[in-house]
């Protein structure tokens, strides 16, 4: 890993500045991708693209993989449709292309796909562009070896030395048969210890684990994760053989879906980075925080309407804070929870009745420890003469607990039976929500008391 120094930084930008194209080639050849792409995020949009249009084409493909979607789409603004079809696209996965053409405008996806010279593999990417790209489909390539399984070892060989001259990497190689359904996966040790074996169907290890194309693609993550898998092979309905997933693709969508969860969970309405503009990053925070004005201007039309049992007692103000913000921790646990379960599926939304019953129990333990400790804590502070006010806030953090206990658990499920997104319900929702029904219980809880105690 490459360490860019203020010294290093400044030496780049004056080789830049002084249009020293063999020396700039000379440092970019010393550097891996990842680096490039991690140079260019510390200079400017001149700078990254005058180092860019040095680099041969293959390695321009592969450091545009490694810039992040705002660096990826300025440099491509800059480039020709043809220059992108035949520069880079044309040393790409048919995976990777994808998600490149998917960031662009249609009408330029297009154009870009009308100069790839390949028409095989502009119609592989046309295929793959149908497909949603939260799918296994949508994730996955076609660059892979494929037997079919009446092959002889030597017909096999020989078939994998031509297939394998246009891939990067070999994972697997899968076996089908004629009509093109996946078989099973041929060991490449089978090829060292059964050189001579009659057909490959007879070494081969049948019933791989595949998905279907329209599989979720947090299914998949799943899993690659229970079968500690490198790649996937991903089939259509009737089982042939579409393309293959890697592990690479899967954990690049699985750290995306996990930072738009947190900053859903975070009331964040969209995707947005700390180097976004001041309008971008407004427009993303402001819908959450106008819910949660909202949800306070509530709370103020509660207190309102009991203002005549506050001036009764005053001394019960002082814990609307304390009700509140218990109801939000609480909803936002249980929440969490359930949310953590669906993504690593240990909790299947069959089982919706049985967790709910199961954060009722825990509601109930939590909610009388921290009602019996609020309770002596009030008793022997506020004294015998408060009574009114010590059995109101002890039996309304009772209910707030249990309420929020089972809709913190509720919401979630619901979100994700109707295929919405449940770590929506992991953030200011649960808190405003739950911080406006508190209210409700403890204004009531204490009106009955005042009205039956005094």
């Amino acid at each position: 890993m490459k360490e860019f120094t203020p010294e290093y930084l400044d030496r780049i930008r004056s080789i830049i500045q002084n249009g020293d194209t063999d020396q700039a080639r000379h440092e970019l050849e010393t550097l891996h991708p990842a680096d490039i792409a991690e140079l260019y995020q510390e200079l400017n949009l001149s700078e990254a693209e005058f180092l860019y249009r040095l680099l041969d084409s293959e390695v321009a493909a592969d450091v545009l993989m490694e810039l992040d979607e705002d660096d990826r789409r300025k440099l491509l603004e800059g480039m020709s449709a043809d220059e992108i079809a035949k520069q880079l696209i044309d040393h790409l996965d048919t995976d990777d292309a994808v998600d490149i053409i998917q960031e662009l405008d249609e009408e330029d996806r297009d154009e870009i796909l009308s100069h790839i010279d390949d028409v095989e593999q502009a119609g592989d990417i046309i295929d793959l562009l149908k497909y949603d790209e939260d799918t296994a489909g949508g994730l996955m390539g076609t660059e892979m070896i494929v037997v079919n399984e009446n092959w002889s070892m030597p017909e096999c060989i020989k078939q994998m030395r031509m297939q394998a001259e246009e891939l990067d990497e070999i994972y697997y190689v899968y076996v089908v048969d004629n009509d093109y359904r996946l078989r099973g996966i041929l060991p490449l040790k089978k090829l060292i210890t059964d050189p001579s074996v009659s057909k490959i169907k007879n070494v081969m290890e049948p019933d791989p684990v595949a998905v279907k194309a329209d599989t979720p693609i947090d299914d998949v993550a799943l899993d690659f994760e229970k079968y500690d898998l490198v790649a996937m092979p991903v089939v259509d309905s009737i089982g042939r053989l579409l393309g293959r997933i890697t592990v690479d693709d899967v954990m690049d969508q699985v750290r995306e879906n996990a930072e738009r969860d947190y900053q859903l969970a975070s009331g964040l309405s969209s995707d947005v980075e700390t180097d976004d503009t001041i309008f971008t990053q407004t427009k993303a925070r402001l819908p959450w925080l106008l819910i949660g004005m909202i949800g306070g201007l509530g709370n103020s039309l509660i207190l309102g309407n009991f203002e005549a049992g506050i001036q009764a007692d005053p001394t019960l103000a002082l814990f609307i804070p304390l009700i509140g913000g218990t109801g939000g921790n609480v909803g936002t646990q249980s929440s969490a929870i359930v949310v953590q379960g669906l993504a690593n599926g240990s909790l299947d939304i069959k089982n919706a009745a049985k967790q709910l019953f199961k954060e009722l129990g825990v509601g109930l333990i939590n909610g009388c420890i921290i009602s019996l400790l609020v309770f002596g804590y009030n008793f022997f502070k506020l004294g015998p003469g408060h009574i009114t006010t010590t059995l109101a806030v002890s039996l309304s953090l009772m209910a707030v607990v249990l309420f929020a206990s089972v809709f913190g658990t509720f919401v979630p499920l619901t979100l994700e039976r109707f295929k919405i997104d449940p770590a929506l319900a992991t953030g200011p929702f649960i808190s405003i929500t739950n911080d406006i029904i508190g209210m409700v219980i403890y204004m009531m809880i204490s009106s009955v008391l005042l009205a039956s105690i005094g």
